[in-house]
Order: structure tokens, then sequence, then C-alpha cells
């Protein structure tokens, strides 16, 4: 069986935990941003919502552009500008300046992801998923590390020396650059990679991405209402947010185990039981709390992010021809509208209350896994590693 290769997918892991490192410093930062600038709730959000969609919604451009022409450049140049423009968005002198920065950034992380995930495939022979897990746990671990960095940094230093930021995403898009020509040697020749795994499954393709945004609902609004919600319990701040940590360390740990499942029992199955879970937990966690809500929310955790990994495999098995696309739909779009929609609950719980916004990450779930049942099983085909083999 061809395994993943251990060098190439150390390059691609890096790069990705690089780009989710700028991606995670931004949350760290707002705080401050609307200190400096003196800036309403309408502002911040408009932060959030500018890096939301050009980090997300415009990954589809970028993953058409990788089929068509072929993008390994990509990668370093999506490193490179997404640490620049996060970096300078922290020294910039004015709220404008900073929102233009800020999506440069997110167009930085948008070039990134596809190319990334494509080349993850490549690299991962016919260990797909367990190949996905390890470029999936890079991000996690960016995503983790960002505002760590971020909140010590400027505390330390001052807002202006954010410039810091730059540096690690700088720092692995060198690396990765170096690394390229053996990258490419992956590459399928010029129209075998389509022609060996099959037709474009459209259908399956619009179901999974239904799941994954409705299931994307849930975890963004668990992401932004957790330590709200602890604080309504008469908790502190401060415990929602270890629960937070919780959830995400749980989840990290959990995509090294759902990526060689998935590889022997199959991704549909990982995949059902991971979304019929959600919706559960997430009720356990509201209704009973103390240590066994904390529990479930870990197993929230587990669901969630371990199965990002096995539903970008699904998408490019579903999209065989155009993996790019695939890729850039479903860790762009989808999860973006999801996070989009997940503002929708902030609104819901100003005109309602928390309660009611949070029962919607119950429902949520279970519109998804009614799609996911719907999914046909996804063909993995033979390894995407033709040019390669062919050198």
């Amino acid at each position: 069986m061809v395994g993943v290769d251990k060098r190439a997918m150390l390059a691609l892991s890096a790069g990705h935990l690089a780009t989710d490192f700028a991606n995670g410093a931004l949350p760290a930062l707002l705080p401050f941003f609307v200190r400096k600038f003196d800036l309403s709730y309408t502002l911040a959000g408009l932060t959030i919502l500018a890096w939301a969609v050009s980090s997300s919604v415009v990954q589809p451009l970028f993953g058409l552009v990788s089929d068509r022409r072929g993008a390994l450049w990509l990668l370093p140049a999506g490193l490179a500008v997404g640490g620049i423009g996060m970096g300078l968005a922290a020294a910039a002198p004015s709220y404008w300046s900073m929102l233009v920065l800020v999506t440069v950034s997110g167009l930085g992380t948008a070039a990134f992801h596809p190319e990334g995930s494509k080349f993850a495939a490549y690299v991962s022979g016919e260990r797909r998923a367990s190949g996905m897990s390890l470029f999936s746990i890079g991000g996690n671990i960016g995503y983790a590390l960002g505002p760590i960095v971020a909140t010590a940094l400027v505390l330390q230093l001052g807002l202006r020396w954010g410039l810091l930021l730059a540096l690690p995403p700088l720092v692995i898009a060198g690396a990765v650059l170096a690394a390229s020509p053996y990258l490419g040697s992956f590459a399928p020749l010029r129209g075998d990679d389509g022609a060996a795994a099959g037709e474009n499954q459209i259908r399956a393709m619009a179901l999974l991405l239904g799941v994954i945004a409705l299931r994307s609902v849930a975890w963004f609004g668990l992401i932004a209402f957790v330590p709200l919600w602890e604080v309504a319990q008469g908790r502190s701040m401060a415990y929602g947010n270890r629960l937070l940590i919780l959830m995400l360390l749980a989840g990290g740990i959990g995509t090294l185990v759902a990526g060689p499942i998935a590889d022997r029992v199959g991704r549909r199955p990982v995949l059902l039981v991971s979304v019929a879970a959600v919706a559960p937990l997430v009720f356990v966690y509201l209704r009973l709390g103390g240590w066994l809500g904390a529990l479930a929310l870990a197993l929230v955790g587990v669901c969630v992010i371990s199965t990002f990994g096995v539903t970008m495999v699904m998408s490019q098995e579903y999209l065989p021809r155009h993996i790019g696309l695939a890729s850039g739909l479903s860790i762009g779009l989808s999860i973006g509208l999801g996070g989009l929609a997940a503002v929708g609950l902030g609104a819901l719980a100003d005109r309602v209350d928390l309660e009611t916004a949070l029962s919607v990450c119950v429902a949520a779930p279970v519109a998804g896994l009614a799609l996911a049942l719907l999914l046909p099983s996804s063909s993995p085909g033979r390894p995407l590693t033709a040019g390669r083999l062919a050198r």
C-alpha cells in the first residue's frame, strides 16, 4: 500500500500551521483594535466579517485557478501574504487601513488552503484520510498558537510590535518554497488525475457541503457563546474559556485517530457517527453542565474537528476532476457560510435569549444528519501520485 510521504507532509502541515497561526491571531488582536480605534460592536463585527469572507468564502476561486493552471506557487505566496497582512494590520494607523490589511491577510489564507489540501491528497497515497488528518493537525496547532503568541507579544511590547507576527509565516513560507520542487514531483501528469479517479458527483458534493455548513453553525455558535453561557449560569468567563480550550484540544487529539479509522472502515460511516453524536452532546452540555457537560463539550470537539480531514477527502473523491475546487468548497465556502450563519445566532440571542440561540446548535446538526444519510460512499480510486511514479 502506498502510504503518506512524511517529508512532503511535514512541509504541508507546517504551512498549514503558519497560515492558521495568522488566522488565530486576529481574535486575540481584536480587543486591542477596539481600544485603539474606539470601535463600536458593529465595526468590530465588520472586521471579523471581512476576514471571514476573504479567508473562507473566496477559497473556491483559488481552487479553480489551481485546477485549471496548477498553482504550487500559491503555497509560499499565500503564507507570505497571510503573515505580512496580519503583522501590518497590528501596526496599522487607522481602522480602515487595518480592515484592508486584515482582508489581504485573509486572501493569503484563501490562496493557501485549496492548493495545500490538494497536495496533501497527492502525497498521501492510498491513505488519504490519514494524510489529511496530519495536514489538519498542523492547522489545529497553528490556530491554538496564534492567540497565545499574539496576546503575549502585544501585552509585553505593545500593539505595533504585532509586526513580529509576520515572522513565523515568512520563515515557513521560505521553507515551503525550498521544498516546492519536491512537492511538485507528486503532482499527477496533466490529465491523469481526473482520468484515474472517475467522474464528478455533483449531487453528492452538494449534500456534503450542506452537512458541513449545518455542522459549522453549531460549531461556531459554541465557539462564540460558550463563555457567555457559562457567565449566565453563574460561572466565570475564564471557566468558559477553559472549556473552549478543552474542546479544541480534544478535537486536535481526535484528528490523529479519525483519519486512520476512516481509511479502515470508510469515510461515510465515520462522518455519520460524528454528525449523529453532535446534537445529543450539545444537549447534554446545555442541560446538565458540570463535569458531565464539560466531557460532552470535549466530545463535540472530537466529533467536529477530527472529521475536518475526513470531509475534505470525501469532497475530493466526490469531485475527483476538480480537487482544488473541492478543497476550496469544503473548507472555505461551506465552513465560512456556517460561520456567517452563526452571526445570526447572536441576533437571535439579543432578540430572544441565549438559550434559544444555543438550541439552534442542537437542531442544526440534526438537519445535517438527515443530509448525511443521503450521501453515497466516496470512492478513493487509485493514489494521485502518477507524476512522481512516472519519474
